[in-house]
């Protein structure tokens, strides 16, 4: 659910209900029932197996349960509240993990008060790939929507480190993991990538920088040797109108809003945060705990849904192409 005291509840609690308009498949929600019963009076069904989850999801929401210590009041997170979204996150990366659940979508969580818990990672994308067995630096944060998927290659870091961060090993990885990631999840066998300068202009031929001489020419280079279909760099303001974006299947970005910016802007509603490089599915809704209209019948359940339906799509990719990997071996 993620924090609890945040619109996690209720978007789950809203998509259950619009489950067979949009064709969702099963899910259940981790977390404390009582997260959910303060923002919505539909059937709440206390699961104590994911094994349980498929039998009650047509009339009631599943929820297996994590119980929060404090009382929870939508819109003003605490210490106990951050616990209890540490704790549902665990529970359920390991159900994942162990196979006993499909996917994992994780609701929104705040790192202010995670970081007060004692919660050491950037976000839940590290957590859940160390969690995983995965380094930090083969997890791929990729935001896609219906038109739309970026991977950033640095994340969460201030813009001016961003020079230093940036190195061809680096792109390297990211790319590579960007790759293997459309081909299990998303089912793209030769998939296209399309890489986006650092400087205005993509440095102009070294006049306003050498990132794309020294960088990613050299990426861009050895990835076409591995066989991949690496394009670019390309100035990033003509990267992302309606012609362009036919052109490839994923922007390699080099920096948060560079990626951020253009997807949100295309798809605010239904942008979903996708971790490539791990050995499960986990998928996001690409925003944070909307604290301030937490409790008030205000949230829209647009990203989590398209999260929960990227998951299951995803997962379904992944047995077709762990089947078809297995013939070809």
């Amino acid at each position: 659910m993620g924090d609890p005291a945040g619109i996690g509840p209720e978007i789950i609690a809203k998509a259950w209900r619009a489950r067979e308009l949009h064709a969702l498949a099963p899910f259940f929600a981790v977390g404390d029932p009582r997260a959910v019963e303060r923002v919505w009076d539909g059937p709440i069904a206390r699961i104590e197996s994911p094994a349980d989850a498929a039998a009650a999801f047509g009339e009631a929401l599943p929820v297996l349960t994590v119980t929060c210590t404090g009382d929870i009041r939508p819109g003003t997170p605490d210490i106990d509240s951050a616990r209890c979204a540490l704790d549902s996150l665990e529970l359920a990366t390991g159900l994942a993990r162990s196979g006993a659940a499909g996917a994992l979508v994780t609701g929104p969580v705040s790192k202010a008060q995670l970081y007060q818990i004692g919660f050491t990672h950037p976000g839940q994308t590290e957590f859940v790939a160390e969690r995983c067995g995965i380094a930090r630096e083969n997890a791929v944060m990729m935001l896609a929507g219906p038109t739309l998927r970026v991977v950033p290659v640095t994340t969460h870091i201030p813009l001016a480190g961003v020079f230093d961060a940036l190195s061809v090993d680096l792109v390297l990885a990211k790319a590579r993991a960007t790759a293997r990631g459309l081909a299990r999840n998303f089912g793209i066998h030769a998939p296209r990538l399309a890489f986006a300068g650092l400087n205005p202009h993509a440095g102009e031929g070294g006049a306003i920088g050498r990132e794309e001489i020294d960088i990613l020419a050299p990426a861009i280079a050895r990835l076409r040797e591995e066989g991949i279909d690496a394009t670019g760099p390309f100035a990033a303001d003509t990267m992302f109108h309606t012609r362009a974006r036919v052109t490839y299947d994923a922007a390699i970005c080099l920096y948060h809003d560079q990626a951020l910016v253009p997807l949100k802007t295309l798809h605010f509603d239904e942008g979903v945060n996708l971790t490539l490089g791990l050995p499960i599915v986990r998928t996001s809704p690409d925003h944070g705990t909307a604290f301030g209209i937490a409790g008030q019948d205000q949230a829209e359940p647009g990203a989590m849904i398209a999260a929960i339906r990227m998951a299951a799509q995803c997962a379904e990719h992944r047995l077709d192409y762990e089947a078809t990997t297995a013939g070809a071996a």
